[in-house]
């Protein structure tokens, strides 16, 4: 039986960005505590959490006094130092979700579609690389272009390179600067993901649909459907418009993947929907992710509130749809380093079901994520309707 007290549990998150901070909004409510531990100091989380280490993120010392602090630790980056977590969490008896074992996992996208195929999780042909030959090799057997990944540091698009043709794969390798692997470029209809969390309940018979996978409670959101534009996210779209078909399709595969990943907490997972059906495995994130953030608005319970809930081990809540939902990024449209401003926020702000999100960052970068705009409509609205709607609030307002 779930007790709260106050004051309350307190986590300890490594990581104080945008993520920490809709954490610590999201667990606010709920009376838990949260404090972040971020190298930039009053980072985008410290006006929300209880307070803030400031420290490197593998700053095992700081990382020891935070756990001692807390109740339970988390990430919301994955620069977080797998072992440095291992190692303070069985110093201080503090848990750490999900287990630094997944992290670790993760960390490398070659070991993560390596660990994942060997379980049966559909990925896209790939191979390690270690030179330009190997690159040009990968086109050969696979069709040009491929796709160049780094395989650690990357995410939210950086270290990932389209290689056009074999004369571009000195070049690419030079960017990616670091080991890397190669996928086969997948002919895809749409990119598609699926917010799932894995909690520490075993669901009853009255609320689950095909029985226990396994001791914890597993929990799908609804698919969303994911716009990129230079490997940077920019819509969401939720219901994705996929068949029922690729629907189910994601979210049995997101319950697989869930079964190779340790420990409680919420995962983003990415995919391909091919253009002849298949569902394939893009990338995963041990942790609330950015296409989860329309579940603010969108969703009976957040992604943010559903991560909390997770690693404190309490019962999950709903991820019922509550109406049609697209989120849209506000990325920096700067072409260099300035002061973050916003401006010509009112029509965002009087349009009805439109929920501005701004992350307090306090300079803009070009392509930065400085805050989101969820859109929300009636059940009877289409998803094309609320797109259009959320990409022109989207470009009504400036940096400048």
């Amino acid at each position: 039986m779930t007790t709260l007290r106050t004051p309350g549990p307190t986590v300890g998150v490594v990581g104080g960005g945008q993520l920490g901070r809709m954490l610590a909004e999201a667990a606010a409510p709920l009376g838990v505590e949260v404090i972040v531990l971020d190298p930039t100091p009053d980072c985008p989380a410290a006006p929300v959490a209880r307070e803030q280490i400031v420290a490197a993120f593998d700053d095992e010392a700081a990382i020891r006094d935070l756990a001692t602090r807390a109740d339970v630790l988390t990430f919301e980056i994955e620069l977080a130092d797998q072992q440095v977590l291992d190692r303070v969490s069985e110093e201080t008896g503090t848990p750490v979700h999900p287990d630094p074992a997944t992290l670790e996992t993760i960390h490398d996208k070659l070991v993560q579609k390596r660990e994942l195929e060997a379980t049966g999780v559909p990925v896209p042909p790939f191979r390690a690389v270690s030179d330009a030959d190997d690159v040009r090799a990968a086109i050969d057997d696979y069709g040009a272009p491929v796709m160049l990944k780094a395989r650690t540091g990357g995410y939210d698009g950086r270290g990932n390179v389209p290689v056009e043709s074999k004369s571009d794969a000195e070049a690419a390798l030079e960017s990616v600067a670091g080991p890397a692997m190669v996928e086969s470029f997948v002919d895809f209809e749409r990119e598609i993901s699926v917010i799932a969390v894995k909690g520490a309940a075993e669901r009853s018979s009255a609320n689950r649909e095909d029985g226990p996978r396994n001791d914890n409670e597993i929990a799908t959101f609804p698919i969303g459907e994911n716009v990129h534009e230079a490997e940077i996210l920019r819509e969401t779209i939720v219901p994705a418009r996929s068949s029922e078909a690729v629907t189910e399709r994601a979210h049995a595969i997101a319950r697989d993947v869930l079964d190779v990943m340790d420990g409680r907490g919420v995962y983003g997972i990415e995919f391909f929907e091919a253009s002849d059906g298949e569902v394939l495995l893009n990338e995963i994130a041990p942790r609330p992710h950015n296409s989860g953030h329309w579940t603010i608005e969108g969703a009976q319970t957040s992604q943010f509130e559903q991560h909390v809930r997770a690693v404190l081990g309490w019962p999950l809540g709903s991820t019922a749809l509550r109406s049609p939902t697209v989120m849209t990024n506000l990325l920096g449209d700067v072409e260099e380093e300035r002061s973050a401003q916003l401006s010509d926020l009112d029509e965002i702000l009087e349009t009805p079901g439109a929920n501005l999100h701004w992350y307090g960052k306090r300079e803009a970068r070009p392509l930065r994520k400085m805050g989101h705009v969820t859109v929300t409509g009636r059940d009877d609205e289409g998803v094309n309707e609320l797109l259009e709607r959320a990409v022109s609030l989207r470009e009504s307002v400036t940096f400048e």
